[in-house]
């Protein structure tokens, strides 16, 4: 008989995670044994780490001063190899294999780019194309030619030579993204930057390409910019393509510029990009770990990052004064009033777009204006500490001021409130509707806008500069060309940012200069600074004070956060930088938060392998962009608007006052519109709104946990494994299915910590009454937790209760016995099955699962075949066919292995085995034939030379 604890409690159940045990990251060991080590600790992520790259097949050229001086590291080289080994194969569709470099920031991209260009024109291949996001980046292309000893490798800026001058010959040509899609209003034969490119590289172009950052070029199909990138790829079949970006791609969909990769196309389980796409993107985020580790195995991509051992992060949430709080508010109920005005009069849907999308433009900016008296404030604190700040920004705010300048004929002598511009322009959107006999009506709203505008904040970057004492004080690195300053009199004026001297491009690298020397010690970035740029406590600069990052405002993206966040944290630096994320109390300010935390996540996955690669940036709490945060917002909206306030609900446009025949509720009401939108309503109304929110989530999350809904991966013993060769487009490789054995019983000792906590008077220990009994949610000591429940007459109808030492001995009898043997033997002594000869798992203790993994693109369209062919549940296991997988540990330092694959259904096993056994034996007869092949070739060429 079967003893089982039942309690009420157990009713939400208990389940056991591996994932806060686990390491995210492990040092990366270099597979090419040359060159000196890195000067700083880098890592690879365990997903990553878990696949190993090809061969090495290629010999470089690089000379042998320049590998012992260590002027280029050992990682680097490793990275060099591999781009210009990858460069020597060909794709089925007849252009050259290209290489993705997805070093994170400060690991030494620029080197490793410099390098592969070296080792080109030591190959007699004299010319290269360099793309960047900003023509500064030239000096720093000159910087890393010359630090790797190749100064006489020269390098020409496209936007300084004219359309029709071809007179540059051999070299690097450096241009922008934005510049393939210039053109010249004069005409002639170069008439497009493209065609000028096209025709000095010359036909059968086998050069370098550099797309540098090239995250720039995503949305390649709706872009100019992305679409001539695709252009030149096809146009140049031959060259030697290279993609370097920290952040290659924050999303699946934005990896369509990388062509050259070889994943989708001729000779490819997916024919086209689309196919790809859709493929990835229905399964998730395990779905792109799988497509990071089978690229690495390919021998296409490798990614590696800097620790982050010595970086502190900290979230600083911070409290709005009175005075702020009423600004605010007023602020919502005016804008509320605006919309209900207007309601029913402007139908249009396109200017509602317009009149959302500015809406929350201006509440953006009061967000971060809630911020700047308490950023100066901790800025000042640390600059007494001996350390220097460093402030992200994305909004200069440029564009507002250039507007009210020319509307005073270039004259300004106050600084301008950018929030105030953006709540005008959204009203305009909407006001413009009004008729004559609502013009009174209109005018009456202008002016108490008017009105608003005298309490509304600065711009937050002019007043940021003016707190911190000038421009003399602070290191303002954006691309803005002018700013709004106080001068010593006190007035204030718009100058210029060019210096004399200077041009405007040069001002950023000159900010640069001053703050790394320590003439100023204050550093103000945006997204014009984001990319390229060295700001950390480089050992051979002045300022070698701690780095105190602060991001006063979150960026819109995740591959834009990181990038930024990259500036503080490179290679070579005295001291780890210190990351503040400022965030106030406002909770619509979650929403900013959980935009950059939900592309994190996908990003960690995609451009190093490992959903969790990111979640140490301390954002992972604000990501509320899942299912369950959907479930969340739909349940609060509801039950919060009946009870609370649903007036605020349709005021902010989540609900209508008359529903519309097409309004659905659940559909319309996504997570994100939700989050968009409390941002109108009154601080005290979207506050407990978001905290009732937030509470729901959270219940949602554990009890998902507690009914063994929630994702969190296995954790198991690996019993065995066995290996196949894979054919490959355009190299063979590897994939192994592994056998998984999860003990999932629970011994006595657990089961007794459990029952001393039950107080009710039907919980406790219960046996059997008759037979075996259906599946219940208890506690058994083979299964451990059931999965499905059962009421308590049920219960009481087939199992009686009895006290924990009565139940001891059924107990651990049991919990030994069902470690080898089915359920069938404890019942009747025997089992059938095993009797014939085949395998039994009913009611052991463990359970086996198939897992597949490794290079798997290549075989992903065979495995899903097969497995639909058996399998009742095919679409509802392609759903959830890619998980983590965490492995028992196997060294003394207890260290789980994490491992993302297939999940192979058991009655799909064998028939997986024979075909990757065909798949294995193809390959291997191939490479008979190629060694065959070879071996006449050279008998061959023996024979010539001994008849010569």
């Amino acid at each position: 008989m079967l003893p089982i604890p039942l309690t009420a409690q157990m009713q939400l159940g208990f389940i056991f995670c591996g994932a806060s045990v686990a390491n995210n990251c492990s040092v990366h060991m270099c597979a090419a044994n040359i060159g000196i080590s890195h000067p700083d600790i880098v890592v690879e992520t365990n997903t990553l780490s878990s696949v190993p790259p090809p061969d090495i097949t290629y010999t470089l050229s690089i000379p042998d001063r320049t590998v012992s001086s260590g002027l280029l590291s050992a990682l680097q080289l490793e990275a060099i190899i591999y781009a210009c080994q990858q460069h020597e194969v060909i794709l089925q569709n007849g252009q050259r294999a290209g290489f993705l470099i997805g070093d994170g920031a400060g690991v030494g991209k620029g080197r490793t780019v410099a390098g592969i260009i070296l080792e080109s024109f030591l190959k007699g291949r004299k010319r290269a194309l360099w793309f960047s996001v900003s023509n500064d980046l030239k000096y720093d292309a000159e910087r890393d030619l010359r630090d790797i000893d190749a100064p006489n490798i020269p390098v020409f800026a496209l936007n300084k030579i004219k359309y029709g001058d071809m007179a540059t010959s051999e070299g690097v040509l450096f241009a922008t993204y934005s510049a393939l899609i210039g053109e010249s209003q004069a005409g002639g034969q170069h008439r497009t930057r493209l065609k000028q490119i096209l025709d000095w590289c010359k036909p059968n172009f086998d050069g370098v390409i550099v797309f540098d950052e090239c995250h720039k070029a995503k949305n390649a199909t709706s872009t100019k910019m992305g679409k001539a990138v695709l252009d030149l790829q096809n146009k140049l079949p031959r060259a030697r393509v290279v993609y370097a970006s920290a952040t290659g791609a924050s999303e699946p969909k934005n990896m369509i510029y990388m062509s050259r990769l070889g994943i989708w196309g001729q000779g490819t389980p997916f024919k086209t990009f689309d196919d790809f796409l859709h493929a990835i993107e229905k399964r998730g985020v395990g779905a792109m770990e799988i497509v990071a580790m089978d690229m690495k195995v390919s021998g296409m991509y490798i990614a590696r990052q800097l620790s982050f051992s010595g970086v502190s992060f900290r979230i600083e949430e911070i409290t709005l004064d009175e005075q702020f709080k009423l600004v605010y508010n007023k602020a919502a109920r005016l804008v509320r009033e605006t919309q209900t005005a207007t309601l029913g009069l402007a139908s249009r849907k396109s200017l509602w777009g317009q009149f959302w999308s500015s809406h929350q433009r201006f509440f953006k900016y009061l967000c971060i204006a809630a911020k700047v008296r308490r950023l100066v404030e901790i800025a000042y604190t640390e600059l007494q500490q001996g350390k220097c700040i460093v402030i992200g920004l994305q909004s200069t705010g440029e564009a507002r001021t250039r507007e009210v300048l020319d509307e005073n004929d270039g004259h300004l002598d106050r600084f301008v409130s950018a929030s105030l511009r953006v709540l005008k322009e959204s009203s305009e959107v909407i006001l413009c509707v009004f008729s004559a006999k609502l013009e009174e009506l209109k005018l009456r709203l202008l002016g108490k806008i008017a009105e608003l505008g005298k309490e509304l904040p600065l711009n937050t970057l002019d007043e940021l500069i003016d707190r911190f004492g000038g421009p003399e004080k602070v290191s303002e690195m954006t691309g803005r060309k002018g700013r709004v300053v106080r001068r010593p009199d006190s007035s204030v004026r718009y100058e210029t940012r060019a210096e004399q001297g200077l041009s405007i491009d040069h001002v950023n690298i000159r900010e640069k200069e001053r703050f790394m020397t320590g003439e100023k010690l204050i550093a103000i970035i945006s997204e014009a600074a984001s990319s390229g740029i060295s700001l950390q406590a480089d050992k051979r600069v002045q300022n070698r004070r701690r780095r105190v990052h602060m991001t006063l405002e979150l960026p819109w993206s995740a591959d834009r956060a990181i990038q930024q966040f990259g500036r503080t944290h490179r290679s070579n630096q005295v001291t780890a930088p210190e990351y503040i994320f400022l965030i106030s109390e406002l909770a619509g300010e979650r929403r900013f938060a959980s935009i950059v935390a939900k592309r994190l996540e996908s990003l960690g996955a995609l451009t190093h392998g490992d959903r969790r690669a990111t979640e140490s940036r301390d954002l992972s709490q604000y990501n509320f962009e899942n299912k369950v945060g959907e479930s969340s917002s739909l349940s609060t909206i509801i039950d919060y608007s009946l009870f609370f306030c649903m007036q605020g609900m349709i005021d902010v446009g989540i609900f209508c006052k008359e529903p519309r025949l097409s309004q659905n509720t659940e559909r319309d009401c996504s997570i994100t519109k939700f989050l968009n939108r409390i941002l109108g309503m009154e601080v005290h109304h979207q506050n407990s709104l978001f905290q009732y929110f937030t509470d729901n989530f959270d219940y949602l999350i554990n009890k998902d946990k507690k009914e063994g809904k929630y994702d969190m991966g296995i954790l198991g013993e690996r019993s065995e494994c066995k290996k196949f060769l894979t054919p490959g487009n355009p190299q063979e490789g590897q994939v192994i299915l592994y056998k998984i054995s999860v003990d999932r019983g629970m011994p006595w000792e657990e089961a007794c910590s459990k029952a001393e906590k039950l107080t009710g008077d039907y919980e406790g220990f219960y046996l059997s009454n008759k037979g075996r009994g259906r599946n219940f949610i208890l506690y058994k000591p083979n299964i451990g937790k059931q999965a499905h429940p059962e009421n308590l007459d049920n219960l009481l109808l087939r199992y009686y209760k009895v006290t924990p030492d009565e139940a001891k001995d059924f107990w651990e009898s049991q919990f030994v016995f069902s470690f080898t043997n089915c359920t069938h033997a404890n019942w009747k002594g025997k089992c059938k099955m095993i009797e014939q000869g085949q395998e039994c798992f009913l009611g052991m203790r463990l359970r086996q699962y198939h897992m597949l993994c490794g290079a798997l693109l290549r075989v992903w369209k065979r495995v899903l075949v097969l497995c639909s062919r058996v399998t009742y549940y095919y679409r509802s296991w392609c759903k959830q066919a890619f998980i983590c997988l965490f492995i028992s540990p196997k060294d003394e330092n207890n260290i789980y292995v994490f491992v993302s694959g297939i999940k192979i259904p058991e009655n799909c096993v064998s028939r997986v085995r024979t075909e990757l056994l065909r798949m294995d034996e193809e390959v291997k007869k191939a490479r008979r034939e190629r060694e065959k092949l070879a071996n006449e070739k050279h008998m061959q060429q023996e024979m010539l030379a001994k008849m010569i």
